[in-house]
């Protein structure tokens, strides 16, 4: 598995919204659909990051999970540390950005985690495809991917 992560992250770009277009299947995602997850820098330069999304149906009941990241070596920034409960932080690892922020590929230190996400709700299925290939060039097995339905 290659988990390289991006050379440059311009935290400010990098900061706002993003929808989920695809993720593997785990636990504390399960049957969430329009999934988004929005980060905002904090004054003492952490970052907020609200993940929320639907249970079920877009007219699901909105579950929403407020976190903090942090980037622990300005060395490597694309390897930042996510919290959702207390003081336990997992890997985000931006492993592929689009130069215009537009699209990442977010995987871990683990083959358990990955996701597309996106500026928008959709994405051509042309720009879908040569992620895939991107995350398969890596060593993950995309057929595990879920799509996420989104507004």
């Amino acid at each position: 598995m290659d988990y390289s992560t991006v050379k440059e992250l311009d935290l400010n770009r990098f900061m706002g919204v993003w929808y989920e277009i695809a993720r593997f299947d785990h636990s504390f995602e399960r049957g969430l659909v329009g999934v988004t997850a929005t980060y905002s820098l904090r004054t003492d330069g952490k970052i907020t990051v609200i993940n929320q999304g639907y249970k079920n149906s877009l007219d699901g009941k909105l579950n929403r999970a407020r976190g903090k990241a942090k980037l622990p070596d300005p060395a490597e920034p694309g390897k930042l540390k996510v919290s959702f409960f207390l003081f336990f932080y997992a890997d985000y690892y931006v492993l592929e950005l689009d130069e215009n922020y537009e699209w990442a590929l977010i995987g871990s230190s683990s083959d358990k985690y990955l996701w597309i996400l996106s500026r928008t709700p959709q994405i051509k299925y042309s720009l879908y495809s040569e992620i895939l290939k991107k995350a398969e060039s890596r060593g993950y097995n995309t057929k595990l991917l879920i799509e996420v339905l989104q507004n």
